[in-house]
């Protein structure tokens, strides 16, 4: 991109800003994609409301899409930080990552805050 000069009666150069590393951009891009689609906001939100872990089970009756889907959907969420798993025997339990949820949390800190 060439430079432009600026106008001399146009509004003050944007104030400087650091860019963010390479591993908190890639933390904060998963996290936005994961809850950027519909139905994983709203399984992370069922998720979330819970006291402790939820089994699969209740999630796949809650959604009306096939079991397949749902563990896609899950699977993102896991990858993202968002969410943990447990097994009991055949089943999946899922339940909030605290450290994701802080993250998610503090994510309008994150994009502005020095990095050290």
């Amino acid at each position: 991109m060439s430079p432009r000069s600026r106008p001399d009666d146009c509004c003050s150069p944007p104030a400087p800003v650091e860019a963010l590393s390479e591993a908190r951009r890639e933390r904060l891009v998963a996290l936005f994609r994961a809850l950027g689609d519909p139905t994983r906001l709203e399984m992370f939100r069922l998720i979330a409301a819970q006291d402790g872990p939820i089994c699969v089970c209740d999630v796949v009756e809650r959604f009306e899409l096939r079991q397949p889907t749902i563990s896609h959907h899950l699977k993102i969420l896991r990858d993202a930080g968002l969410v943990t798993v447990s097994r009991r025997g055949v089943w999946a339990y899922y339940a909030v990552d605290p450290t994701g949820l802080e993250v998610l949390r503090r994510s309008p800190d994150l994009l502005y805050e020095e990095q050290p």
